[in-house]
């Protein structure tokens, strides 16, 4: 009798105990409460560390948060009861990967899920950061704006311009397909050159060096995971290396960019304006950001969309009926992958 690869153990022989650290929507706290022991946070105040580590303590399923972050310490403080981490968000950097795979804990993330919500509103970074539409939008509410003139407010053109793409996995491909519609010239790098076939649909040309990236972009979109690697990779250093005028835009990871460099470019005029859906200390924006005029700063909305948060819910119910069940859920995080 063959063995069933995605096996992992057997059925659980009893109804699961269910932490949810946030509140979520609610036809996925509804289905939740019907099929599991659910504990939900429904008022959606963020947990503290010493209350993550106590919802540890006192569930077989931790659902948490980007916002949660686990380390290898409240790992070992967990107990023996918690097995499964079913994270909502396609981020996994918040939790200790390795130090739950040493405690036999499985984590899962819902992959796919958020693509093209988050490019559509790097997309908005992407055209209303050249266009100064947060200038133009806060001109209007002052009541100062005192009409059309020729020389009012003037932007940069889009067509012919070329946008560096950092990291063209699902959400940079996804740009690089909107930003071709409006004439852009599309760059990237990545850590693997994709096949000449997808880098001819999207109209994409491969870069290798980053820093040959940066130097030739008008417009730098990131669109990378952080890690050890990445943490920090827009320093003083690259930013010296964009053109005068250009802009960067982040829908990813806040500490991707040394935001004291950042903010010493845009201040000094050396870079146009950035679009930032992201930051260091969220949800902490330094207000050095929020003083300079052609910064767009967004509440970290790039997944906000009804529909991607409902079909995120559901991907975290289906990973933990597979657990039960089990079976190896489908988005199960697996180090070294």
């Amino acid at each position: 009798m063959p063995i069933d690869a995605d096996k992992l153990t057997k059925p659980i022989d009893h109804t699961p105990r269910v932490i949810v650290t946030r509140h979520l929507m609610p036809s996925v706290e509804q289905r939740i409460s019907e099929l599991f022991e659910a504990e939900l946070n429904t008022d959606d105040t963020p947990f503290t560390r010493e209350q993550l580590i106590a919802a540890m303590q006192d569930c077989d399923v931790l659902v948490p948060t980007v916002t949660d972050r686990i380390d290898a310490d409240m790992i070992a403080a967990a107990g023996d009861r918690l097995k499964l981490i079913a994270s909502f968000g396609a981020g996994i950097e918040h939790i200790d990967i390795e130090a739950a795979a040493k405690r036999k804990i499985i984590v899962t993330n819902t992959p796919s899920v958020f693509t093209d919500d988050t490019a559509d509103i790097a997309m908005a970074g992407i055209i209303g950061v050249p266009r100064r539409i947060r200038e133009g939008v806060g001109l209007v509410r002052s009541g100062k704006w005192t009409g059309w003139a020729p020389s009012g407010l003037l932007g940069r053109k889009l067509g012919g311009k070329v946008l560096g793409i950092v990291g063209m996995g699902r959400i940079g491909q996804a740009v690089a397909h909107r930003a071709r519609a409006f004439g852009l010239e599309i760059a990237y790098t990545n850590r693997k050159r994709l096949p000449e076939a997808v880098e001819r649909m999207l109209g994409a040309r491969f870069v290798p060096q980053l820093d040959d990236l940066i130097a030739e972009a008008d417009i730098l979109t990131l669109h990378c995971p952080l890690t050890d690697e990445t943490r920090g990779m827009i320093d003083a250093r690259r930013i010296a290396l964009m053109k005068p005028g250009s802009s960067i835009i982040n829908t990813a990871r806040g500490e991707l960019i040394d935001q004291e460099a950042l903010i010493a470019a845009l201040k000094s005029g050396h870079l146009a304006g950035a679009g930032l859906d992201v930051y260091p200390d969220e949800p902490n924006v330094d207000k050095r950001l929020l003083r300079i005029p052609n910064v767009m700063t967004l509440p970290h909305i790039g997944s906000a969309t009804a529909e991607g948060r409902e079909a995120s819910g559901e991907k975290v119910i289906a990973n933990i009926r597979f657990w039960m069940d089990g079976h190896r859920p489908p988005d199960q995080v697996l180090i070294g992958l």
